[in-house]
């Protein structure tokens, strides 16, 4: 009988295998049209690009890169400068987030609208426009590099910002403190003007929708549970940090993985402001090599990775939140 028609897990068995038969003919005869017609225009594919030499340098990353080493090795400098604009960003929205979002419940008028007026302007404002906003900031109203603001080891201006980071030297560790040279800022760590950009247009305008995750959740705690710390005493950051968040958490974490994966995804438009992500570098590649079909599908196996990689660790601590039934 599990094999008869008339059996309903059979019967969806068999569309479900259709449905991935006809899924594979159309991804099939897609991949054949598209090889066909660029044999007949005498286009080249495939990704032996990827050993030639890139013959372009990148201006920041995680590592040094000249244009002698391969399009393989600058795609990968680029895959790292979006993971560290992505990771920073998903940990400074929801520093940010959370507080804006806990801040709308503030007993302080001020407070309150303070948040309320930081969700509503960046969750208003296009992704874009931010970034180009703050893109001028640091290239338009900022001091010259050789006039920089200074705090203590730290200077900010148009080259950037600048400040004391470890380095290894005769087999110890010591701190590398920049200093105002003959022509700019030398030594130290320092970031681009282009990064900060992305990094903080991304963060104000995702952390704006994570305030309203957070505000949600909060208000979705039934009041119960608030009179209950209320009744044994508990001041209201003891009620927050031990009653209302932990509970809130089994609310907030889902939509939460939705907007760390649109911070990600967002981040390709680092293109507009010069910064060198995957996707920059991939264009590049696509106009000196042609090779636009294997280049895009490299970017979308990047992101769909990314996106992946994250929706699977916050599944599991949103399985480590969920209430256990017994």
């Amino acid at each position: 009988r599990a094999w008869s028609w008339r059996s309903q897990a059979f019967r969806g068995l068999v569309y479900q295998v259709l449905a991935v038969a006809v899924l594979l003919a159309v991804v099939g005869f897609l991949v054949h049209n598209t090889l066909l017609n660029m044999r007949l225009r005498g286009i080249q594919s495939g990704f032996d690009f990827l050993w030639g030499p890139a013959g372009f340098d990148i201006g920041e990353g995680l590592f040094t890169f000249d244009s002698a080493q391969s399009y393989a090795m600058a795609l990968l400098a680029g895959l790292l400068n979006t993971l560290r604009v992505a990771l920073l960003g998903i940990v400074l929205t929801t520093v940010i987030g959370v507080g804006v979002g806990v801040g709308r419940f503030s007993h302080n008028a001020l407070l309150r609208g303070l948040c309320r007026a930081h969700v509503e302007f960046f969750r208003n404002v296009p992704v874009l426009l931010q970034l180009l906003m703050w893109y001028l900031v640091f290239t338009e109203v900022l001091p010259d590099a050789l006039a920089p603001w200074r705090w203590g080891s730290v200077f900010l201006s148009k080259g950037g910002l600048s400040f004391p980071s470890p380095a290894w030297m005769d087999g110890a560790v010591v701190w590398d403190v920049p200093f105002l040279g003959e022509f700019a800022v030398e030594g130290g760590a320092a970031l681009t003007p282009e990064f900060m950009a992305l990094l903080l247009g991304l963060t104000t305008y995702t952390s704006a929708f994570v305030a309203e995750v957070v505000r949600a959740g909060i208000a979705s705690v039934p009041a119960g549970q608030i009179e209950a710390a209320q009744a044994l005493g508990l001041s209201a950051h003891l009620q927050m940090r031990l009653v209302t968040l932990p509970q809130a958490l089994r609310v907030i974490i889902p939509p939460l993985t939705n907007q760390y994966l649109n911070l990600t995804k967002n981040s390709s438009l680092a293109v507009a402001i010069g910064y060198p992500d995957v996707v920059s570098i991939a264009n590049t590649s696509i106009n000196q090599t042609g090779r636009a079909v294997e280049c895009i599908a490299l970017i979308m196996l990047v992101y769909l990775f990314t996106s992946l990689s994250t929706s699977l660790c916050m599944n599991a601590y949103n399985a480590r939140a969920a209430l256990r039934e017994r």
